[in-house]
């Protein structure tokens, strides 16, 4: 099959390319700890491409072969307040619903096990988590990690609420990967599964660019994640946006029984709003340019607010002469690493008293409440820039 003529989930020769972006990072979420490290990073580039037929967006340049998740992948959010806030309002909606109480839970592909914690520690279940980049350490005793990805090997491992929270995205075949753990999800038949990815059409109708990168080989509007789980005969229970528009969750079950009406309409994402797609991007990417001469024009000190994967690619668009020196991310497992293509610094908060800059471009607006209150209790009046 070839990739740039066919959907990754509903194989339709149906596509338009969007929009072509070269030399980015191949991982935004792997940090270096030499400036030399971080400007000799794989490259790679996006060929953005958009099904008629399902309404799946996807890249068809992205190569697998240069993606190997290991211990030095972090793109753990739990450091923010906001974040966390959300998270745990995320784990008391799913406990209530389902009464994930004293239960069983397994989370594919768990990262560092920060949701698993909550959701075990707020309904007092037993938790299983399984990731390649999972870091060993000592463990509360109701959780057990195992490094490794979550297949048909597993099916011992009985669960009552199945979690898969920012991982499809990441997947090149991602019919293949439900049927990696099919016979382990469909062994337990009263099992919820709930899947998370970023949404695709706040990227598009918001202009949320700074999501588009390497990492994500897929980018899932509603009717493309309908699509997939329908053909792969999961049962829709509920669909909806989450984190303020910029996440769908959709929760399944492998249950005939479940009563969500399978023939509901999900629209396709509007022509028109695909169609001028590319020419808003560059728009967007032009304002940028301008922006940044400005501020360097007029000699104005600025950082970058978030040393995720929409800082690092904005980093990598906007500034590759390296005119912002800073990233400020509240996570101290970033802090003092170097941003992966531009070579930036990542510094905490704090180190913005010795900067002293005039201007912090915020990635994400979400976090701007949380940005404005650290700053203010630091002593800080910069000016804040919406990236």
């Amino acid at each position: 099959m070839n990739k740039k003529n066919k959907c990754i989930v509903c194989h339709s020769d149906d596509i338009i390319e969007l929009l072509h972006i070269e030399n980015i990072p191949v991982f935004c979420n792997v940090l270096h700890d030499s400036q030399k490290k971080a400007l000799s990073s794989s490259l790679g580039n996006i060929n953005l491409c958009f099904c008629k037929y399902c309404g799946h967006i996807y890249n068809s340049d992205f190569n697998s072969g240069l993606m190997e998740y290991d211990q030095e992948y972090e793109n753990s959010l739990h450091f923010s307040k906001v974040f966390q806030t959300y998270a745990e309002e995320l784990s008391s909606y799913l406990i209530e619903k389902y009464n994930i109480n004293n239960k069983k839970v397994i989370d594919i592909g768990c990262g560092k096990g920060d949701f698993l914690k909550i959701i075990c520690n707020s309904g007092n279940n037993k938790g299983f988590g399984f990731d390649k980049s999972y870091v060993p350490k000592h463990n509360p005793k109701d959780i057990t990690f195992i490094q490794d990805f979550f297949t048909d090997k597993y099916t011992g491992y009985n669960a009552d609420l199945i979690l898969c929270r920012q991982v499809l995205e990441h997947i090149e075949d991602p019919n293949q990967f439900l049927k990696s753990f099919e016979t382990a999800i469909r062994s337990k038949e009263s099992s919820v599964v709930f899947f998370e990815v970023p949404n695709a059409m706040y990227t598009i109708k918001e202009l949320g660019i700074w999501d588009l990168i390497y990492e994500h080989c897929s980018y899932y509007t509603t009717s493309s994640l309908c699509y997939l789980f329908l053909k792969n005969n999961y049962k829709i229970i509920d669909l909806k946006t989450q984190f303020e528009g910029q996440y769908l969750s959709i929760e399944l079950s492998t249950n005939s029984e479940s009563d969500y009406q399978q023939s509901q309409t999900v629209l396709i994402p509007d022509d028109q709003l695909i169609n001028n797609f590319k020419d808003e991007y560059l728009e967007k990417i032009s304002k940028w340019k301008n922006n940044l001469s400005g501020l360097k024009k007029e000699q104005k000190k600025t950082v970058v607010w978030g040393a995720g994967s929409k800082g690092i690619t904005f980093l990598n668009l906007m500034d590759p002469e390296n005119y912002i020196q800073y990233i400020v991310d509240v996570s101290p497992q970033k802090q003092d690493l170097y941003v992966p293509g531009t070579g930036q610094k990542v510094i905490s908060p704090e180190d913005l008293i010795k900067i002293q800059p005039d201007a912090v471009v915020l990635m994400n607006n979400i976090y701007e409440k949380e940005v404005r209150g650290i700053l203010k209790d630091l002593g800080l009046k910069q000016e804040i820039l919406y990236a």
